[in-house]
């Protein structure tokens, strides 16, 4: 059963179906390989077929989902080398972007990140790491992106980043030595002490983290994979 949230003011049915699609997908609701059956969807969702098939075909152009125009469309599988070029893109990104938070740094900003850790570690002291870590994650990236102006380059960079996500939502839900919220914690001391370079160093070995993860993965998620 597919995971709807309400409809947002102002929000086009295909942006609706894109995005109740795509969290389905990361959060692996809608797992690698199932068929998505455009009809239910559309019920689900109280939507006619036009704007799911177009949501659908905007997931393809992204490599998250195949279309066959004569039997439907499939969640695709994981691509390693998808998912190295989003880490690629983010790590570029996202080490120059926290380098300039450096110097905006206020205590604002400081006040939100600290929110944001007490808010994952109670997850992961709850027991409650998959979706929500990955949505509070997800936040704390954003507020680095708004605190230099650069949230629009947030939102492009969110597009491509499904295919790093899903294998981030594996991680957050099978591996139990989860490094998420020290790395996070690493790159809030880097910002407090105004330290470009060590700011730098944490976010880049963060988001290479899932490197060393990828290799357990396949082995709780045998048929998730595109092999080479």
């Amino acid at each position: 059963m597919l995971e709807v949230t309400e409809r947002a003011a102002g929000e086009s049915g295909r942006e609706y179906a894109h995005r109740t699609l795509e969290a389905n997908i990361v959060s692996l609701n809608l797992a690698p390989g199932e068929v998505i059956h455009l009809n239910d969807v559309a019920a689900q969702m109280g939507l006619s077929r036009t704007p799911v098939r177009e949501a659908l075909l905007d997931l393809a152009k992204v490599g998250i989902v195949e279309v066959y125009p004569q039997s439907g469309s499939v969640v695709a599988l994981v691509d390693f080398d998808l998912v190295e070029e989003a880490r690629f893109l983010r790590s570029t990104l996202e080490c120059a972007v926290v380098a300039e938070a450096c110097a905006e740094a206020k205590p604002e900003l400081l006040a939100r990140l600290h929110e944001s850790l007490r808010a994952q570690e109670y997850c992961l002291e709850s027991g409650q790491a998959g979706t929500r870590l990955l949505e509070l994650d997800n936040e704390f990236h954003r507020m680095l992106f708004a605190a230099v102006g650069k949230e629009r380059c947030f939102e492009i960079v969110r597009g491509f980043s499904v295919h790093f996500d899903r294998v981030r939502s594996m991680e957050l839900t099978s591996v139990r030595d989860l490094k998420v919220v020290s790395d996070h914690r690493a790159v809030l001391a880097a910002l407090e002490a105004h330290d470009a370079d060590a700011a730098r160093a944490c976010m880049a070995e963060h988001l290479a983290r899932y490197k060393v993860e990828a290799a357990a993965m396949p082995a709780h998620y045998p048929d998730y994979f595109k092999q080479k």
